[in-house]
């Protein structure tokens, strides 16, 4: 793992992309109702980007509000959560999952525990299964992909072949 002094990053489709400049603050994992719906996962990762050194680099997120405090911010095209905005902060939550490089910020703690899965502990005891992908499939993959890659582009999509 590395720490990065800035981060950048965005949805899946590359319709929304942002940059942190400074570290980002208290990398953590939530495990809250709210943060399990907005995530459609059994967690939302999220670390905090001070305002002032944060910026949008291309277009703008949907915002939801899920309660009078907090918005939560997403691709309208694609949905991928990107932000956690709470009006009581001077930072910007980031979700984890939408950096470039999501291996350079570990979590450090976890909060709202009281709605973590009970089961967790046994992830690491289920079969692993054998790789899906076969060379064959790879390439059909890689040739329809519409994921924007992980770096900033200049332009998106950027026609019938991805920068």
């Amino acid at each position: 793992m590395t720490t990065l002094a800035a981060h950048s990053g965005g949805c899946q489709c590359g319709a929304v992309r942002y940059r942190a400049a400074g570290p980002l603050a208290y990398p953590h994992l939530c495990h809250c109702r709210m943060c399990q719906k907005a995530a459609g996962n059994y967690f939302m990762p999220l670390a905090a980007a001070q305002r002032s050194e944060f910026m949008l680099t291309r277009g703008e997120p949907t915002w939801f509000h899920s309660s009078d405090l907090v918005r939560r911010g997403f691709c309208g095209t694609c949905g991928t959560p990107l932000f956690y905005d709470s009006a009581e902060s001077d930072s910007l939550n980031i979700v984890l999952g939408s950096l470039d490089e999501p291996n350079s910020v570990k979590p450090v703690m976890q909060s709202n525990t009281g709605r973590k899965m009970i089961w967790f502990h046994e992830l690491d005891g289920l079969p692993i299964e054998p790789e899906a992908e076969t060379p064959d499939r790879e390439n059909a993959i890689a040739a329809s992909n519409q994921q924007h890659p992980d770096h900033d582009t200049a332009n998106w999509p950027s026609g019938a072949s991805h920068e």
